[in-house]
């Protein structure tokens, strides 16, 4: 049976077991940082001991270690390559680790659940800003549409879930994310660390010009990492509704700004080429948070800052001798 809820009702964290399922991916690590604040008990499960695209698995660890609050920020991600040559693994893992954390938190008495999304589960030529209400009112973009679907049926089981077992389960959407612990594998990175290390990189070997992806014209919206952490906490506080939620810093900016800004931060003086043989994606995407700034939250990093961060953590990390990070797909199964 369906049990009513106060849009607004109050979850603290404070002495609370709050699992994060995929806590070493991009958003899970700063979710980590994050409810260090929080007086409560962290727990994770690494993919060596724990597949969260199996059933047996994680019902199994959830009949054991009984979290009572839980972000599911695991997901198989990557940027348009990936995307375009990985359908079926984007479609059927993402699916997976979805359906199976959500029906074994409902089986074990979870009592609060955010599932996280993303801004690209909206159609391609939305509104803009985008409003939650856009979801499944036109076709979405073709580079990504296989993570869009595994998604929107995540959300959707979310707010299933909500009317038909009462579960305290909400949904957010995230606008493009990035920051320290990001990955810069040129084969399955987002734009941002892609620029990153591909300006340093022509910066390290003194390449006279940088090819950028696309036209250059698409405007985007970034969001920090850990302004993102900072906003899913508090959303699973403050925030209990069916309708999902957007995330975002509410600025926008163009590739072409966005890789100028890059190569001044790395250093590079070059050329910047645009390559207009591939895809731009969708040409537009800020997102509507309104709803989130209302109940009182907002980004505080801005993209200067938070790129020169992420840089500094880069040259930490990756960016030694001109290495352009980790390979393989980041994934976060566990």
């Amino acid at each position: 049976m369906h049990t009513a809820m106060s849009e607004t009702m109050l979850f603290p964290l404070s002495g609370r077991r709050v699992w994060v399922a995929g806590h070493r991916g991009l958003v899970g690590s700063a979710l980590v940082r994050r409810l260090a604040r929080e007086d409560c008990e962290i727990l994770t499960a690494g993919r060596d001991s724990l597949d969260l695209r199996s059933p047996d698995q994680v019902d199994l660890w959830m009949k054991n270690v009984r979290p009572e609050a839980v972000f599911v920020a695991a997901a198989k991600v990557g940027g348009i390559h990936a995307n375009d040559t990985q359908p079926a693994t984007f479609l059927y893992d993402n699916l997976m680790i979805e359906a199976n954390v959500i029906e074994a938190a409902r089986r074990y008495g979870v009592e609060k659940l955010l599932f996280l999304g993303s801004s690209c589960i909206y159609p391609r030529l939305s509104p803009q800003p985008i409003p939650a209400s856009a979801l499944l009112t036109g076709a979405l973009e073709p580079t990504n549409e296989w993570y869009a679907i595994a998604k929107i049926a995540g959300l959707k089981l979310c707010q299933a879930y909500r009317r038909q077992y009462g579960c305290d389960f909400i949904s957010l959407m995230p606008t493009n994310l990035y920051g320290p612990g990001d990955n810069f594998d040129l084969q399955q990175s987002h734009v941002v660390p892609a620029l990153i290390a591909k300006a340093h990189q022509a910066r390290v070997t003194g390449a006279v010009s940088l090819s950028v992806w696309g036209s250059g014209t698409p405007l985007r919206e970034f969001l920090h990492v850990d302004d993102a952490a900072d906003g899913i906490v508090f959303a699973m506080q403050h925030y209990s509704g069916e309708t999902p939620l957007n995330l975002g810093s509410g600025e926008e900016i163009s590739i072409g700004d966005l890789a100028r800004m890059i190569c001044h931060i790395t250093g590079y003086s070059g050329r910047i080429a645009f390559d207009i043989t591939k895809p731009d994606g969708t040409p537009r995407k800020v997102v509507d948070g309104n709803a989130l700034r209302t109940l009182g939250w907002q980004a505080s990093t801005s993209l200067e800052t938070g790129l020169r961060q992420t840089y500094r953590w880069y040259l930490d990390h990756a960016g030694l001798s001109g290495h352009t990070g980790t390979s393989g797909p980041r994934r976060a199964y566990g």
